[in-house]
């Protein structure tokens, strides 16, 4: 099976990149000119995103605009300047402009890079002007010019765009290019990441339904034979749902089904395990009733023992939401929800936690994963219990737990729109 590459940069580093890329039968490669974000918003189509397995940019600075865009969903690598590609290109300044070292202003690559090229080079030189920070490229022009500009130094060394803009205001540029071996090295850990996701593709996803069918029933509104038309109504829908996924399905129990497929097939209908399937002909009202825990695992019986602990952690957030466990027991979800968490149920350091505070390792971990998703260390009750979609009670009580045993402290008070008393704001200490 070929590999379908996205390749991004200016037109001249593509050509060298293609040059190599043509020795390796395993990739089909789509080139794009990229000098600035204006070209992905024009040329990187939603269909063109959806065809492509990876990105690879031909530069550090294509791989930082790529970054800022922040649109591509499949993985992006870059083609690293290191050693001879350095190297060469100072050797080449020092030559043609007999200037030192600490006289050339650098970027796309950090200090420690620069430093290696040197000693590379059999030059005993630690770089002075390095500018390794992610900035825009107008910056990076700027950041050129005005060291040429005060005299501190007599060129600069850089990649396209910034090469052509300082020509422009006259500082002595010269561009980097990337080499052969650098192209060849992240090739090579293109296709093994590609083999990596092709296994990962073929794990084995179980889901367990867990469906209330008398949810918006009115009690003594049914008998046997009703349950059963239910059942048939039910198993129906869910056959159509299971063939769109290739899988198998079984039901263990009145309104418990499993259904077996691979976490390639899961991937793609919820969306990379964001969103919630579209189960064909449920109603809202169904899909409220709808309670489901994916599992994935080498084995069926991991992928079973996963989902089902992915299924306490749904019903955890309520009838209707979706949770996945995956291999390595990392927890997400609720899907299709905005407040979707990632936490692991395993971990020594939070085990030890746990054995302090008292509270369960999995609370501490979706405590952390909110606390990560807010972005801050300090939350009230009610922004716990929506982001852990738990009752506000029980946020309650694990704030409190972690005040008494000297993990947060209420830093502040906040009066409600309506009537009621004070919410307490929790400042959280690291954990």
């Amino acid at each position: 099976m070929k590999i379908r590459l996205g390749l991004l940069g200016p037109s001249d580093s593509i050509e060298f990149v293609e040059a190599v890329l043509k020795n390796w039968p395993e990739f089909i490669f789509t080139s794009i000119e990229c000098l600035a974000q204006e070209d992905l918003d024009e040329k990187v189509t939603p269909l063109l995103m959806e065809e492509m397995d990876m990105w690879l940019c031909t530069g550090p600075i294509t791989y930082n605009i790529v970054q800022s865009w922040n649109q591509l969903k499949t993985p992006v690598f870059y083609v690293m300047y290191k050693g001879s590609s350095l190297y060469k290109t100072v050797l080449k300044v020092l030559y043609e402009h007999k200037i030192d070292v600490n006289e050339i202003s650098y970027d796309a690559g950090n200090s420690d890079a620069w430093e290696q090229a040197l000693v590379e080079a059999g030059i005993e030189v630690k770089p002075k002007f390095v500018e390794s920070e992610t900035i825009s490229l107008k910056e990076l022009v700027h950041y050129h010019f005005k060291l040429w500009e005060s005299g501190q130094t007599k060129a600069a060394i850089t990649g396209h765009p910034i090469h052509h803009e300082l020509q422009l205001l006259g500082v002595p540029t010269y561009r980097l290019f990337p080499s052969s071996m650098a192209v060849e090295a992240v090739i090579t850990n293109m296709l093994r990441t590609y083999e990596m996701l092709r296994y990962k593709a073929t794990q084995i996803a179980v889901q367990i339904i867990e469906i209330d069918p008398f949810l918006g029933i009115a009690k003594n509104n049914f008998s046997t034979d009703e349950l059963f038309r239910m059942e048939l109504k039910i198993m129906e829908h869910l056959l159509t749902y299971t063939k769109s996924i290739h899988g198998s399905i079984k039901s263990t129990r009145f309104g418990r089904y499993v259904i077996f497929t691979t976490r390639g097939l899961m991937e793609d209908i919820t969306k990379n395990f964001n969103q919630m399937p579209d189960i064909e002909d449920f109603t809202p009202l169904d899909q409220e009733a709808m309670t489901c825990g994916i599992g994935i695992g080498q084995t069926v019986y991991d992928a079973e023992i996963n989902a089902g602990n992915a299924l306490l952690h749904a019903k955890e957030c309520g009838k209707g939401s979706w949770m996945v466990c995956f291999d390595d027991k990392k927890i997400a979800g609720p899907l299709g929800k905005p407040e979707q968490l990632t936490y692991s149920y395993t971990s020594e350091e939070l085990e030890a936690l746990s054995q302090k505070t008292t509270l369960s390792v999995m609370t501490l971990n979706k405590l952390k994963s909110s606390l990560k998703k807010l972005a801050s260390d300090e939350l009230n009750a009610n922004e716990l219990a929506k982001y852990m979609q738990i009752p506000a009670r029980s946020a309650r009580r694990i704030l409190t737990t972690l005040e008494e045993k000297g993990f947060a402290e209420v830093v502040a008070e906040e009066k409600p729109h309506t009537r009621g008393r004070p919410r307490k704001v929790y400042k959280i200490s690291p954990f």
